[in-house]
């Protein structure tokens, strides 16, 4: 069949990012049976014991409830169901000293939606002319370049590298004397701790990036998928921030429920209603079966117990071997960093003044049974010819604690080779 596509059809049935790099990881997964991988690309979270027997524990109480058939057999409010709204807008005012009310809360089917939402609700074209979509600190969830029905309108800023040479670690800082936001601005969006780098923006770096924002009525989205209060995938102190034109973007997914897509948005009425809106007219509203367990574990308290207790300590040993390996097996005299491991579930590895790219180191660490992430794909709305996009990899925390050992010995030896020459 010879299908004649729009624009918008053409552009979204392309494979972008991540999702192009996996389906090459599936073929080569699937030519090399017998082979055997250490499978370091994954952003599926880790099922945990304790975590899935929550939501299974709320799922029998939802069975043996008389309000099943409501949340299962009947169509609900575009906004949210309204229980987990409740919880969320009691925990949040609670924990955060927050005057919020129902109407400062929106549910989606999962985050990756409300940003398709706002990318596209502030972004593109306007009568006035192109609006921006900023992302103020590059790289970051790649995801972001696929969401844009007009794909000129991600537009992303060259960090500032802050590099610690003694111990090979280094962190990305935005770069304010570059940063622009102005009246071609829609929004701005960055993640919190980010994907992929596991970098946290300061307190003070987010409040500079919101008052920049503020003078032009622009509307700043934090996505928090690893940040507090669940999961609580952050493994410095932060604390989540709001205000008049922040929108705080959460996700259940790796508070181990990525199978049900809940995604969570608080901000002023203006903005949820905008987003609602749209989302009534793409998908009516997120799965109700999802919501109802949910609203259970957040009035609780037990998911947010559970994320300090079981998610973030889990995830932060798997960072401390993955640190234990490099310091062991990486030679001291190689220019190799590491993103200081602030949060989220991956590792960022920098490889400066690399002789092959990342692409091409991808396919030597398949050769010995790695598969890892090229880092190029994580710069969308980057138009700088920049040498450092072509150096780093994006290392999965979800693997084993002997496989990630294991790794990191045999990436020490790629790498080596590929620095002298052999």
């Amino acid at each position: 069949m010879n299908l004649a596509l729009s624009q918008i059809g053409t552009q979204m049935s392309n494979l972008t990012g991540v999702r192009a790099i996996m389906k090459d990881i599936q073929e080569t997964l699937t030519a090399r049976k017998g082979q055997e991988f250490i499978n370091l690309s994954a952003g599926n979270p880790v099922i945990l014991p304790e975590i899935e027997q929550m939501w299974r524990d709320y799922t029998i109480e939802l069975l043996d409830s008389p309000d099943y058939g409501e949340v299962v057999c009947r169509y609900g409010s575009s906004q949210g169901y309204q229980p987990l709204i409740d919880a969320v807008v009691t925990d949040f005012n609670h924990r955060y000293n927050l005057n919020l009310t129902f109407r400062n809360v929106l549910i989606t089917p999962g985050s990756q939606s409300l940003y398709f939402y706002a990318i596209n609700a502030f972004g593109g074209q306007t009568a006035g002319g192109m609006k921006q979509v900023v992302l103020p600190l590059s790289p970051d969830y790649t995801g972001y370049g696929g969401m844009a029905i007009v794909p000129d309108s991600i537009f992303a800023y060259k960090p500032t590298l802050d590099i610690d040479a003694a111990n090979h670690r280094f962190k990305y800082r935005p770069d304010f004397s570059q940063l622009r936001i102005g009246e071609d601005t829609g929004c701005v969006l960055f993640s919190r701790p980010c994907n992929p780098t596991g970098n946290v923006l300061t307190d003070e770096e987010v409040y500079k990036i919101a008052d920049l924002a503020a003078s032009y009525d622009v509307p700043v989205l934090i996505d928090s998928a690893y940040a507090p209060p669940f999961p609580s995938l952050n493994f410095t102190e932060m604390t989540p921030i709001f205000g008049d034109n922040i929108l705080h973007c959460m996700s259940l997914s790796k508070a181990g429920l990525p199978g049900e897509r809940i995604g969570i948005a608080l901000g002023s009425e203006k903005l949820i209603g905008i987003l609602e809106s749209f989302q009534t007219n793409m998908c009516i509203h997120s799965s109700r079966y999802g919501q109802a367990i949910a609203a259970k574990a957040v009035a609780s308290g037990r998911l947010a117990d559970l994320a300090t207790t079981v998610i973030r300590p889990y995830y932060q040993q798997k960072f401390a071997v993955l640190e234990a390996g490099l310091t062991k097996f990486m030679p001291q005299d190689l220019p190799w960093y590491l993103h200081r491991g602030e949060g989220a579930i991956f590792a960022w590895m920098w490889f400066q003044d690399l002789p092959i790219t990342d692409w091409e180191l991808y396919e030597a660490l398949k050769q010995v049974g790695i598969i890892a992430v090229p880092g190029s794909s994580f710069f969308p709305g980057l138009r700088e010819d920049w040498a450092h996009k072509q150096q780093c990899i994006r290392i999965s925390l979800t693997a084993g604690d002997a496989e990630i050992a294991t790794a990191m010995e045999r990436l020490a030896a790629v790498v080596t080779g590929v620095y002298r020459g052999n």
